[in-house]
Order: C-alpha cells, then sequence, then structure tokens
C-alpha cells in the first residue's frame, strides 16, 4: 500500500471512530432529554448561577451564565424536551450504528452512509447558513469529509480480491446453549 491510501484508510477510520463516539454521545444526550422531567433542568440551572452570583456578582461569565442559562431552562417547554430528545436519540442512534457496520466493513451499509451522511450535511448547511451557527457549519463540513472517506473506503473495498474481502455471511456459532 503506498502512503496515500494508507493515510486515507486512517483517516476514514479515525472520522468512522469519531463519528461512532459522538453519535453514541448524541443519543445518550437525547435519552437523557426523554428521560429527564423538565423541572430537573431549571433545578440544574438554578444550581448552576446561583452561587457563581452570590460569589462574585459582578463577574461577566457568571453573570452571563445567569442571565442566559436560567430564561433557557425556565423557557424550555416539554414539547421542545421532546423533540430534541427524539432527534438527539434517533440522529445519534443513526449515526452510531452506520458508522459500526462501516468499521464492520458492512459492503452495503458504504451508499446508504453516504446518503444518510449527506442528508445531514445539507440540512447542517442550511441550519448554518440560517442561523450563523459556525458549529453546524463545521459539522457540515465534517460530514462532507466523511462522505469523500467513505466513497474512497467503498471503492477501495470494491477493488480487493473477492478472497480478500471479508465474507458478510460468515457468523461465528454462538456460543451459548
Amino acid at each position: 500500500m503506498t502512503d496515500r491510501p494508507r493515510l486515507l484508510h486512517w483517516l476514514f477510520e479515525a472520522g468512522a471512530t469519531i463519528k461512532a463516539a459522538l453519535g453514541g454521545l448524541e443519543a445518550l444526550a437525547g435519552l437523557g432529554l426523554l428521560l429527564t422531567p423538565n423541572v430537573a433542568f431549571v433545578r440544574l440551572a438554578d444550581w448552576l448561577t446561583r452561587y457563581e452570583i452570590a460569589e462574585e456578582p459582578h463577574e461577566r461569565l457568571a453573570s452571563l451564565a445567569h442571565h442566559l442559562l436560567r430564561p433557557l431552562a425556565h423557557g424550555f417547554p416539554l414539547a421542545d424536551q421532546h423533540f430534541y430528545g427524539l432527534y438527539l436519540a434517533f440522529h445519534g442512534g443513526l449515526k452510531l450504528g452506520f458508522m459500526l457496520l462501516l468499521i464492520a466493513r458492512v459492503t452495503w451499509a458504504y451508499p446508504l452512509a453516504m446518503v444518510a451522511l449527506a442528508g445531514f450535511a445539507g440540512y447542517e448547511s442550511l441550519e448554518g447558513l440560517h442561523t450563523g451557527s459556525p458549529f453546524l457549519l463545521a459539522l457540515a463540513l465534517f460530514d462532507m469529509a466523511m462522505i469523500a472517506l467513505v466513497w474512497q473506503e467503498y471503492r477501495s473495498l470494491r477493488r480487493r480480491p473477492a478472497a480478500a474481502r471479508p465474507d458478510p455471511k460468515e457468523t461465528k456459532p454462538c456460543p451459548c446453549p
């Protein structure tokens, strides 16, 4: 293997691992939003800001947290909490699932993962441009780079001789009784 294909494969593996980890965290955050009572967010915001303001009322960061975090928590309707919980759980679970399939080199998952990543990148780009969020634009760029890496890896996997490819039908026997 020359240096370029080795580097692209390494970038693919690193990117897929990072996206799988972030997808897992995102899914857990979504489940947390779905399972946590709304009043708990208000209490957490109050607790986080109360002591900082009491100790240093003129400190800018504490004041900013107090004036931003508390109104956000108090104005976070239950319907929004459920929407974001479902969105994060679905989006993160989907990313995690696709990345695990890619890491396992399941051939049919490559085209589907590219379509899903394109959908994510499109949504993130539109929202990023609409809201002016550099974070969403950075995520869109990362997803577009992942599409290129997935495509490269898919082409590389398809070029390998059939004997060198992992057989998806081969399964290890279950050690269960």
